[in-house]
C-alpha cells in the first residue's frame, strides 16, 4: 500500500497562535516528497480528525506550545479510533516536558520531536515507522 507519496497532515491544536514550527517540519516533509495538508491555527480535536479521515491521511503531526497537550493529545488519539483512524501514525512536537513524554507515548503518540530537533529526524522517523 506504499503508491503515491505519504499523506500528513499537520495540525495546531488548541489555543496556540505561533506555528513557524509546524510551517517548518510541513515544508521539510513536503521536501522529502511528502504530500502534506496543512490544518492552520487554533484547530479543535475535532477539526483535526476530520482533517485527517477527509485526507485520508497515513500521517498525523501535531505541534502545541500551550501545555495543554495531555488533555488534547488523548482526545484526538480517542476520535481517530472512534473515526476507525486508529493506523494514522501520530507524532507531536512543540513545548513539551520530559515528565509528559512516557504518558502521551502510552496513550498512543509513537513520537515527541522537541525544538532543535533536525527535521531529517522527523523526515527518517516518518518513512520508518511507515515502511514497517
Amino acid at each position: 500500500m506504499s503508491q503515491g507519496p505519504i499523506r500528513v497532515v499537520i495540525a495546531k491544536p488548541g489555543l496556540d497562535g505561533h506555528d513557524r514550527g509546524a510551517k517548518v517540519v510541513a515544508r521539510a516533509l513536503r521536501d522529502a516528497g511528502m504530500e502534506v495538508i496543512y490544518t492552520g491555527l487554533r484547530q479543535t480535536p475535532q477539526q483535526i480528525v476530520a482533517a485527517v479521515v477527509q485526507e485520508d491521511a497515513r500521517v498525523l503531526g501535531m505541534s502545541i506550545l500551550s501545555g495543554a497537550h495531555n488533555q488534547i493529545f488523548p482526545e484526538v488519539l480517542r476520535l481517530l479510533k472512534e473515526q476507525d483512524a486508529a493506523d494514522v501514525l501520530v507524532f507531536a512536537g512543540g513545548i513539551i516536558p520530559d515528565e509528559d513524554i512516557p504518558a502521551l507515548k502510552a496513550a498512543g503518540i509513537r513520537e515527541v520531536f522537541q525544538p532543535g530537533t533536525n527535521t531529517d529526524d522527523i523526515v527518517a522517523f516518518i518513512r520508518n515507522a511507515i515502511h514497517d
